[in-house]
């Protein structure tokens, strides 16, 4: 079979049996529920309260819209994989899938890298962050982080799907992973993997140096703080970005890393979960817990929202 005659491929998803479909359906719809109302909530609460209207406010409103847009290029798809036992995706989507994820993975790396960014100018040059951040900088670095990511996305799907797929139909995870569409091509993938590396290598070192050496410089500015209050205002807006960051690349780095060959079929199905479905679904929990101004601004939301019966009755 060429390439011209592919035309669609199978999920195999987390079961067969039809109990463990409507198992899977159902945590699957409540993750994907959560996570889609927490960032949307997070997106509302900053659009709505003008002291949030803040360069870090800002890019962690673009963080939600990614966390939304990625977690939404794989659940909703299993989902209806489960629901209705039709393991079918068109060659078509799985290109948009791989597109997608790619996209905006990407994304959230360069939105966390812009955001370690905005805390060193805060913390290390705060007589100058107005300056320096102000609102034309703000909207061209998000523009570029996400033109950025989408031709990084545009060139590795190219790469890929330049492979021909002869050996098989079925791809043994819940969305098109490209290990997986690997291992059902036919042709030679070395000579792609190598330029797939390099260029998801690149782009992720320039990342995590950024964030790094955001950090060293940080982290020596707090120390000099003599005021425990002063650092610990400092380190508690550094913190849910530590963590959120923490999560995203140790999970990424554990699927990635990891040895193919001796990995179970169960072992795949939850580290895809790991860097799909955790970072969108954790990230806003994360931020809500850990940031006062973002809890104040819900509660005053949910007070507002809360007022809107009775001063109808009235």
């Amino acid at each position: 079979m060429n390439q011209s005659t592919l035309a669609e491929f199978f999920l195999m998803g987390f079961s067969n049996d039809r109990d463990g479909q409507i198992m899977h359906f159902v945590m699957f719809s409540f993750i994907y529920l959560i996570a889609i109302i927490g960032n949307v909530l997070l997106v509302i609460t900053v659009a709505l309260n003008c002291p949030l209207h803040t360069p870090m406010y800002f890019f962690l409103a673009n963080l939600s819209l990614s966390d939304i847009c990625y977690i939404s290029t794989t659940i909703p798809k299993s989902m209806a994989i489960s629901l209705t036992d039709n393991k079918v995706i068109t060659f078509t989507e799985c290109v948009a899938q791989v597109f997608s994820i790619f996209t905006f993975a990407g994304s959230e790396l360069a939105l966390l890298t812009i955001m370690a960014y905005d805390r060193y100018v805060a913390i290390c040059h705060p007589l100058q962050y107005s300056l320096i951040l102000n609102w034309d900088a703000c909207m061209q670095m998000a523009a570029a982080s996400w033109l950025t990511c989408m031709i990084h996305a545009l060139l590795e799907t190219v790469v890929i799907f330049q492979w021909k797929f002869c050996r098989s139909h079925r791809i043994e995870q819940f969305f098109c992973e490209v290990p997986h569409l690997q291992e059902i091509s036919c042709s030679d993938t070395r000579p792609s993997q190598i330029l797939i590396f390099v260029i998801g290598s690149t782009f992720s070192s320039i990342c995590c140096g950024i964030i790094f050496i955001s950090y060293g410089y940080i982290f020596s500015a707090v120390l000099k703080i003599h005021s425990i209050q002063g650092k610990y205002k400092a380190f508690s807006t550094c913190i849910p970005h530590l963590i959120v960051f923490t999560l995203f690349i140790s999970t990424t780095i554990f699927v990635y890393m990891r040895q193919k060959g001796s990995s179970s079929y169960i072992v795949d199905l939850l580290s895809a979960v790991f860097y799909t479905v955790l970072p969108p679904l954790l990230n806003p929990i994360i931020y809500s817990f850990r940031n006062k101004d973002i809890q104040k601004a819900m509660w005053n939301i949910g007070k507002k929202w809360a007022s809107f019966p009775s001063l109808k009755i009235r």
